[in-house]
């Protein structure tokens, strides 16, 4: 997350990360920064110093002031005050109560049991490029919608209302709408995910809903299940579609690295870590609020102090690996944050890695040819999302 006033060194422009994030890391020490919410906060930026934030759930709890520390302030990002089944925003118990019934629904063998849907969803939407002919915008008709649509199928979303959640996920995801426009269109997705709350309380599925009432029905309220499924479909959706198109970029650009993903199926499991840890689409998280004197890097951080951190400039710290700043998917797999760490660590990473290992080599085998279908400089970074991504993407092929 860049928290300082928005200045062009504050901002990403590119693969790497914003300017100014670098030079907090390469300078002793940690600073404190301005944030947008008041308070100024201490800057976390290399990857040892985030890290062990992260793994420090007792010394660091979700907050933005002290006042946060006797559970006495509401969190202004939850304006009802609700911070029902997000757990981002929960800290242990809540969060380890929810974690515990969520995890087994996440692991990689239960994932397995999307793996044909997913397949077939990347092949229809390829089939659909193939009919529709180049140029194609690869965000919009690829990357946005595979995500989506397996957002649906974990959740149990019906066939016949998955075109309208889809349109509206995606204007949801719209950074230019007015306000007054994101208002509405969350509160149809809140209304939406009521009423699919109560389907699967009447009539539980196979799906994620579905397994989590027939196994915790006592232990989960409609609203903790409701925001479940709100959180899925914001960080499992922007995140997934934003790697999805950045990751064709990147291997675009990388010509002899695009090659290994598209013809050596080893290779891309390897790959898949090395995008995630050099293109970093998730900035930062939630701030931190420590609870107790703490010293990171020399620097004692006081109970009531406020901690933000930088994810893109962690994951290209000289200290994690040689040549931080060289895309290499041949390089070993580094402990990289792209899905954070500790208690919050991504719940969703396996459904990730597996939607980004099918969608990446089935694109690159169906279009062997594929190439921009604008000059290299237009392509234009969505640089003021907080997900970072691409606009658009025309390709050809």
């Amino acid at each position: 997350m860049n928290t300082a006033a928005q200045r062009p060194g504050n901002l990403r422009t590119g693969f790497g990360p914003a300017p100014d994030a670098v030079a907090l890391r390469e300078q002793p020490g940690i600073v404190r920064v301005p944030t947008p919410f008041g308070p100024s906060a201490w800057m976390l930026t290399r990857h040892a110093d985030v890290r062990r934030m992260l793994g420090d759930a007792e010394s660091f709890r979700n907050g933005w002031g002290p006042e946060d520390l006797d559970g006495m302030r509401r969190d202004p990002r939850q304006l009802s005050g609700d911070r029902s089944g997000n757990l981002l925003s929960l800290d242990p118990p809540d969060h380890t109560r929810l974690r515990r019934m969520l995890t087994p629904e996440f692991t990689v063998r239960r994932m397995r049991r999307l793996e044909p849907r997913i397949v077939e969803i990347v092949d229809e939407h390829l089939d659909a490029m193939e009919r529709g002919g180049a140029p194609a915008d690869l965000v919009s008709q690829f990357a946005l919608p595979i995500p989506s649509l397996v957002i649906c199928e974990l959740l149990g979303v019906p066939p016949s209302d998955q075109a309208e959640f889809q349109a509206r996920t995606n204007r949801q995801l719209d950074t230019t709408l007015p306000e007054e426009e994101k208002a509405r269109l969350a509160e149809e997705m809140l209304a939406y995910m009521e009423d699919l709350v109560a389907r699967a309380r009447r009539d539980p599925g196979e799906d994620l809903l579905g397994m989590l009432i027939r196994e915790h029905d006592d232990e989960l309220s409609n609203a903790e299940l409701v925001g479940i499924g709100n959180l899925l479909l914001v960080a499992g959706h922007e995140t997934t579609s934003n790697m999805l198109g950045l990751g064709t970029l990147a291997l675009l650009r990388h010509p002899d690295q695009l090659a290994l993903v598209r013809d050596d199926p080893d290779s891309v499991p390897k790959a898949v870590e090395e995008l995630l840890r050099w293109l970093s689409v998730v900035n930062g998280g939630s701030p931190r609020m420590a609870t107790r004197d703490v010293e990171i890097a020399g620097t004692t951080i006081r109970r009531g102090d406020l901690v933000v951190f930088n994810l893109p400039a962690a994951n290209r710290d000289p200290e994690l690996t040689d040549d931080p700043d060289r895309l290499d998917i041949t390089r070993p797999t580094t402990p990289h944050l792209g899905f954070g760490h500790g208690v919050h660590h991504c719940l969703g990473a396996p459904l990730a890695r597996m939607e980004m290992r099918i969608a990446f080599p089935a694109l690159l085998r169906r279009f062997p040819g594929l190439r921009l279908a604008v000059p290299d400089e237009e392509v234009a970074f969505a640089t003021h999302q907080a997900i970072y991504g691409l606009e658009e993407l025309p390709v050809a092929w």
